[in-house]
């Protein structure tokens, strides 16, 4: 029974080796599958956008409600990651604990976040392309449409330390689901782990750089067909990257420093005995 519904997890100690050898695979991709597979992550995240929104364009549900409920549906996006297998930005910075016990070099760090993260916004900008000419965002009378520009727009305005403060609190969740993850040995196991983190910093508002690489190009296609929002002047390739440069910094700090950097001292390097 145990075995059916996973009770065997692997320990933190574990989990911490395995992030190490995960992630020296990560690193050693050939150039072509590392670059597919994160096309395909920023195309899964932005599905698991899409689901956001479809329940936010709903009216009639409360604030909490619908923030909740929509965290959940985005947890969609990093279950198709871990699950069916992709390469995403905010998740490899996890690599940092292969490369502080020195199995990869920085060098190949920086190549996998930096091929990663531009692939990254090819599947999710390509995506919010596609959905856009769908006519998804018509749905609900055009209150799906409303809802991308006000997300984009919210974004597109938002001062650069909090940006960078709900950065850092998005990747602390996102990469604890993912080490999380890592210690289910069943897809059920890894389900569960991810949807709490991941409706957490959603429902809270905190700031996904991979994410926001649908919302806005989603809520600029929007702009162009009309749509009016407060601060809709903002959404913007200029806004769109005074929002990406604090994010992605810090999503890389609270990803790598606050979670990978933090879990390898307690159990990856030389004089750490804790089990």
């Amino acid at each position: 029974m145990s075995e059916i519904f996973g009770f065997d997890a692997y320990s933190p100690k574990e989990i911490a080796e395995r992030v190490e050898t995960v992630g020296v695979a990560k690193a050693r991709l050939p150039l072509l599958s590392m670059a597919m597979l994160g096309v395909l992550a920023g195309g899964f995240i932005g599905l698991g956008a899409l689901y956001f929104v479809l329940i936010k364009s709903d009216a009639s549900l409360g604030f909490a409600v619908s923030q909740v409920l929509g965290g959940l549906a985005f947890s969609l996006g990093l279950i198709l990651v871990v699950v069916a297998g992709a390469e995403l930005f905010t998740g490899n910075n996890l690599l940092v604990m292969a490369w502080a016990d020195g199995k990869i070099s920085a060098f190949d760090l920086l190549k996998n976040w930096v091929i990663v993260c531009s692939t990254n916004f090819i599947g999710a900008a390509g995506l919010a392309l596609l959905v856009f000419y769908s006519g998804h965002p018509e749905m609900n009378d055009g209150a799906i449409a409303d809802q991308y520009l006000k997300i984009a727009a919210a974004k597109c305005s938002l001062p650069f330390w909090t940006a960078f403060s709900r950065g850092v609190l998005c990747n602390i969740l996102v990469c604890i689901a993912i080490w999380m993850a890592l210690a289910g040995r069943s897809v059920f196991d890894k389900a569960v782990a991810i949807v709490f983190p991941i409706s957490a910093f959603v429902a809270a508002g905190f700031e996904h750089s991979i994410a926001n690489m649908y919302f806005i190009p989603m809520g600029m296609l929007v702009k162009t067909s009309g749509y009016i929002a407060t601060n809709a002047d903002a959404v913007s390739w200029t806004g769109f990257f005074s929002n990406l440069v604090p994010v992605v910094l810090g999503n890389l700090v609270g990803g790598s420093v606050l979670v990978g950097f933090v879990y390898y001292i307690i159990y990856r390097r030389a004089s750490a005995t804790c089990d």
